[in-house]
C-alpha cells in the first residue's frame, strides 16, 4: 500500500519539504497548521483565539482535501506557545468541535512570534 501527499490551495503551503498531509491505507495524518491565510500567508488574528479559528479552517481544507473531515479525526495535538492561553483556547476549541470527541494533547512550545497555536491531526478513514 502507498503512502500519499495530500495538498490543497485552500490551506497554506509548508515551508519545508513535507506534505499538508500524507494518507497509508485508511490512516491520514495532517501535518501541524497554524493561522496563516493560504492566500495570502500573513498570520490570522492577534489572539489564540483568533488564530485557532484560522487553524481549524486550515485543517479542515486538509481533511477535505484527502476525503475526509473532522469526523475521522481521532487525535488531536494542540501546541500553545504560552499556558496562559489554556483557557481561551479551550473555550475556542470546544465551540468548534462536536461529538463524539477525538482524543487530545496540549503541550507548550515556542513558535515563531506571532504564531501562538499549532494543531496537528490524526484522521481514520472509512469504517
Amino acid at each position: 500500500m502507498a503512502k500519499v501527499a495530500i495538498s490543497t490551495e485552500n490551506a497554506p503551503k509548508p515551508v519545508a519539504n513535507f506534505a499538508q498531509a500524507a494518507r497509508k491505507g485508511n490512516i491520514l495524518q495532517v501535518a501541524g497548521q497554524v493561522a496563516f491565510d493560504p492566500a495570502t500567508g500573513t498570520v490570522v488574528g492577534e489572539t489564540v483565539a483568533d488564530q485557532t479559528r484560522q487553524t481549524f479552517k486550515n485543517l479542515e481544507a486538509v481533511l477535505a482535501a484527502a476525503g475526509s473531515s473532522f469526523d475521522d479525526v481521532v487525535m488531536v495535538r494542540v501546541y500553545l506557545t504560552d499556558t496562559e492561553h489554556f483557557a481561551e483556547f479551550n473555550e475556542t476549541y470546544n465551540a468548534l468541535v462536536g461529538e463524539p470527541f477525538a482524543a487530545r494533547t496540549t503541550v507548550y512550545v515556542g513558535l515563531p512570534s506571532p504564531l501562538l497555536v499549532e494543531i496537528d491531526a490524526l484522521a481514520v478513514l472509512g469504517d
